[in-house]
């Protein structure tokens, strides 16, 4: 085996992923590249793919962004290499027979128009013309792509290859990675049987092999194996290579062309894992029993959609594993646990539609150093540490498969595996009957006073009443909310006050003070959006979202790497209790057995009962209000006195949809949800955080060089909907004088303002995008197919002066 000593990057993994990242960075110019397969290339899960070509469907612009990719690639290839893909751009249609799927395609299909693919709403006659073989008197539309289709999953691992090794790229099979080597906390290269190779950067696209990978490097990366089926039929009449492909997710069936006859592929309702405690080494272009027994109810279904198909003959049932992720979304990025190890996993059998996407991205930001799409929904450090044990990935998975073909409802949440992490105040509160969520792990109320499960709607939820409720106490009394799941660290040590004013784009050493700041790139767009307190000249208390967690510690802890200072997580040993709205201060007042005096962005040591709380007067609602931290041992006592001192002043208990609704009213921004890490500062309309005046912070040359070159012309605005009964959700399409300019990024509703309300991204192409812009002409905003009207301000529509904020 001739096993080079290094090259700079070793890509472990051959299938359509691995060859994809070996190939974009290559075209990047990095072409010292070591591709490492076990077996054969295709061997894991890429050689039985189905390998749809769909760029309909989603409403992340980023995997839209890299499925139109992928298709231009795709069709591009074989002039480059010589070898087919073997796409075929037949065409493709998307089924509603139902009305929730009805509205959720419509959403989805404006979206997609918005960003460039070509998706027609067609009638069922339509669709019948389109797919002669299909049943349609139970449909209600079809979503319709003209240029989609399918490709041939082996061909285009190979021709990926092929492009590689024509450009330096070396790839050996048969040559196995055993282990990972590193130094400290960063990666120096990969171990085989027949030795070790020198590495600056690691990617692990080892497909479902991945976690196991991973957790030899102390990586993880939770994803599952689990069955997925597919049926291919004996050939039919009338069926040809031109048919397009048909998906009807109400029937858990896709159909497409095969040899003549039909391949029924099936997403079924409730999945079956596979092999969880460990993927064997040696299983290559392997298959697995078919379980009929279990699948005849899903296959009867789909079969149903063409009749043809059950009077046909058999040629195969076939079972092989895919590997799913906990949330749907890939694995993919830097690892938080070791620099320069990146993953590219978890595709959720859509790696053949979004691979020459994801390695795209992926040689981007080993090339240039930081991603240039939005990855705060796949980046591998918003998965949690126990989300790749046995337990959780067993019972994760069976739902999970199952959401691919759902109804995907607003306020849907997962129900499996859940209860992994409770807040100090559980059970304290459960006699309030909240209704709970996943937060990143931790059990938290959304609303207060409502028992089951709700029905899925995309109107309003059964608990509208109360969120309005919850909501109306923040702006007129005060409302108790727990936010313990926020990220909390302590950053102590001689140079922790020059490291942090390094990181943070806000001026940051100030004693007994809060400061709202971000975290820049060299690039000046947002890595982390946060609050540091000074409480002493050697200590700093730093509080992030849930979601960023992970990403927000690894670089901090990577920042502080060979300096007199040091950080500490302190998430679990702290709860967090926020008294927020006009009577707040009353109700501390009382708790604490003395004046309030605290100033905005005041911070200060508090006495409540027994307990001895961080107090920070801070909001996130957009009123008078405290953030207090408490010892976990404490905050059922500290909860307790809040509860008894606000009990003459209105205090009511309120959940995260009350959150949502309140900072969105105020337009405070979330990061992961309406800003991103390819946002700059002064669009995301946050350079009132930004001290230019100081000497250095990381990024401060790009906002400046921004600043230089004139007024902007892409910002994020608060849109609100006049029509109060239209309700926004995500992603839909705002206009301007009849022309697409941007899309809601986060929305909620504003009780107070009395309507729909969201954070959008808009573009003015070369005018200027001030206020008067936004007023010069009507705006509008696309929900399920109707067009409503709205306005659109770069000041907050509540209290733009933040005059309740300051009182």
């Amino acid at each position: 085996m001739n096993l080079p000593e290094r090259a700079r990057v070793v890509v472990v993994g051959g299938g359509v992923i691995g060859t994809s990242v070996a190939y974009h960075l290559a075209k990047a110019g990095i072409t010292d590249v070591l591709l490492l397969e076990r077996d054969r290339l295709t061997a894991g899960t890429t050689w039985h793919a189905a390998g749809l070509i769909v760029t309909f469907g989603s409403l992340s612009e980023t995997s839209t962004r890299m499925r139109q990719y992928t298709r231009d690639l795709y069709a591009s290839l074989e002039s480059e290499t010589g070898l087919s893909t073997g796409l075929r751009q037949s065409g493709f249609i998307e089924l509603a027979a139902d009305e929730g799927r009805l509205e959720e395609y419509r959403r989805v299909a404006a979206f997609n128009r918005h960003l460039g693919v070509d998706v027609h709403e067609i009638s069922p006659a339509e669709v019948r013309e389109l797919f002669p073989l299909a049943r349609t008197d139970d449909v209600l539309a079809g979503f319709y792509v003209a240029e989609d289709g399918r490709a041939n999953p082996v061909d285009v691992t190979m021709s990926l290859a092929k492009g590689a090794r024509q450009m330096g790229v070396r790839i050996l099979e048969g040559v196995p990675v055993t282990g990972t080597l590193r130094r400290r906390d960063t990666v120096t290269g990969v171990r085989t049987p027949f030795g070790d190779v020198e590495a600056e950067v690691v990617v692990n696209c080892a497909g479902m092999w991945a976690r196991q990978l991973g957790e030899e490097a102390g990586v993880s990366v939770p994803l599952q194996a689990a069955e997925h089926y597919y049926l291919i039929t004996e050939p039919i009449d009338g069926v040809s290579a031109d048919l397009p492909v048909l998906e009807d997710p109400g029937s858990y069936g896709y159909f497409r062309e095969e040899t003549g006859g039909l391949m029924v592929g099936l997403f079924e309702g409730a999945a079956a894992p596979w092999s969880v405690d460990r993927v064997p080494d040696g299983f290559s272009f392997g298959t697995l029993p078919p379980d009929w027994d279990r699948m005849a109810p899903y296959l009867e279904r789909a079969m149903s959609r063409i009749p043809v198909t059950a009077t046909a003959g058999v040629r195969t049932f076939f079972c092989g594993p895919e590997s799913f992720t906990p949330d749907l979304a890939p694995v993919f990025g830097e690892s938080p646990e070791l620099r320069n190890y990146f993953v590219a996993a978890g595709l959720n059998s859509i790696g053949i539609l979004t691979g020459g996407g994801i390695g795209r991205a992926l040689a981007t930001w080993i090339a240039e150093g930081r991603p240039d799409v939005d990855v705060t929904g796949m980046h591998i450090d918003r998965l949690q540490p126990y989300q790749r044990n046995r337990e959780y990935r067993a019972a994760r998975t069976v739902e999970a498969l199952g959401q691919v073909y759902a109804t995907h409802f607003p306020h849907k949440a997962f129900t499996s595996g859940r209860d992994a992490r409770r807040s100090p105040l559980h059970d304290r509160v459960s006699p309030l009957h909240p209704y709970r969520r996943d937060v990143s792990g931790w059990e938290m109320p959304d609303v207060y006073g409502f028992e089951g499960s709700p029905a899925p709607t995309w109107g309003r939820p059964e608990w509208f009443g109360q969120w309005a409720a919850e909501h109306r106490a923040a702006r007129e009394d005060a409302i108790l909310m727990d936010m313990s799941f926020m990220a909390k660290f302590l950053v102590e040590g001689r140079d922790a006050a020059a490291a942090l004013e390094e990181l943070s784009a806000n001026r940051v050493a100030n004693p007994g003070r809060v400061t709202y700041t971000q975290w820049l790139n060299e690039g000046g767009t947002i890595e982390a959006d946060l609050t540091v307190t000074q409480l002493d000249e050697e200590r700093f208390w730093v509080v992030a979202s849930d979601t960023a967690h992970r990403h927000a510690f690894a670089r901090l802890r990577r920042h502080l790497d060979g300096r007199l200072a040091f950080a500490a997580d302190v998430t679990s040993g702290w709860a967090q209790l926020n008294v927020q709205g006009p009577r707040s201060r009353e109700i501390l007042a009382e708790a604490c057995g003395t004046d309030i005096t605290l100033p905005f962005r005041g911070a200060a040591e508090l006495e409540i009962g027994l307990a001895r709380v961080l107090c920070l007067r801070i909001t996130y609602v957009g009123e008078l209000g405290y953030e207090l931290y408490v010892p976990a041992e404490q905050a059922v006592h500290v909860h307790d006195r809040l509860v008894a001192a606000g009990a003459g002043h209105g205090l009511r208990h309120a959940g995260l949809k009350a959150l949502a609704s309140l900072r969105l009213e105020k337009g405070y921004r979330d990061y992961g949800h309406d800003i991103d890490n390819t946002d700059d500062v002064l669009e995301a309309g946050l350079g009132f955080a930004v001290a230019l005046d100081k000497e250095h912070f990381i990024g401060r040359d790009a906002v400046l060089a921004r600043k230089a070159r004139g007024p902007l012309t892409r910002r994020l605005v608060q849109v609100l909907v006049t029509d109060p009964k239209a309700l926004l959700h995500h992603a839909e399409v705002v206009r301007r004088d009849g022309r697409d300019v941007g899309y809601v990024r986060a929305a909620s509703y504003g009780h107070t303002l009395g309507g729909a309300v969201g954070l959008a991204m808009l573009d003015a192409g070369s005018e200027a995008l001030d206020q008067a812009w936004l007023d010069a002409a009507p705006l509008t905003v696309e929900i399920a197919g109707a067009t409503y009207p709205a306005r659109a301000s770069l000041r907050p529509l509540y209290d733009p002066s933040s005059e309740r904020v300051r009182s």
